[in-house]
């Protein structure tokens, strides 16, 4: 794993929130809506109801890829694990738009699982995207990505290419350090849960720097070196 994305925003909405529009209901469970992300559109089965997933696709999911069209160059060619993918359209949209190589995952639930993987074919994303299933707790999310990016270790080519720029007097602006993890942090979370969240991860030995547009970049507080490459805007 290089870089791990996460938008918890998907778990908060209001009815007039919607963009895209309604097609078909498919079945007693699910809707499908062609929902419009830069450059493409994207047919999503949603869960009309599910106890565990947070049902439907909200503007944080399109907020974020609109952040990280305008800063390509910080994800493509990672290697990418998006925790709490809900439907999969942002994991599809990256894999169809950026080529990247990314990893799903959400609640242990089969079905999620299972939707996820419908979304993927339905969009021409096959063979489906690898899947990871995991739990729903705060503490549990700062303990896997602590471990996570802690014990990373980087790629003698990646590290030697780190090595070079530096020896090169360092020309380039410092993008997202390897590994790090993305997440969009969008209204209607709450300041209690933001600080739960975030002053857990600073417990943890963990480093949160805001990016701009409510994204965030976290990080090990004891990372020594970032990837350079050229920001663009």
């Amino acid at each position: 794993m290089d870089i791990a994305l996460f938008s918890p925003s998907s778990l908060f909405a209001d009815d007039d929130d919607f963009s895209s529009e309604e097609t078909k209901e498919t079945q007693q469970n699910h809707v499908e809506r062609r929902h419009s992300f830069p450059g493409m559109e994207l047919l999503i089965r949603e869960f009309s109801f599910h106890k565990l997933n947070a049902n439907l696709l909200w503007p944080g999911t399109f907020a974020f890829a609109e952040w990280l069209v305008q800063n390509r160059p910080l994800v493509e060619g990672r290697h990418c694990v998006e925790l709490g993918s809900g439907t999969g359209a942002l994991a599809i949209f990256l894999r169809k738009s950026f080529h990247l190589d990314i990893t799903t995952s959400d609640y242990n639930d089969q079905e999620i699982e299972e939707n996820i993987a419908h979304n993927c074919r339905v969009n021409g994303v096959t063979p489906v995207l690898p899947h990871i299933r995991h739990v729903k707790q705060y503490p549990n999310l700062i303990k896997t990505l602590s471990f996570l990016l802690k014990s990373y270790k980087l790629k003698n080519d990646r590290a030697g290419s780190i090595m070079e720029n530096e020896q090169n007097g360092g020309t380039h602006n410092i993008g997202l350090p390897w590994p790090a993890f993305l997440m969009s942090w969008r209204r209607r979370i709450g300041k209690e849960d933001e600080s739960l969240f975030f002053d857990g991860c600073e417990s943890a030995g963990l480093k949160v720097e805001h990016l701009g547009s409510r994204v965030y970049c976290i990080t090990p507080k004891d990372q020594v070196s970032g990837y350079q490459i050229e920001l663009t805007r």
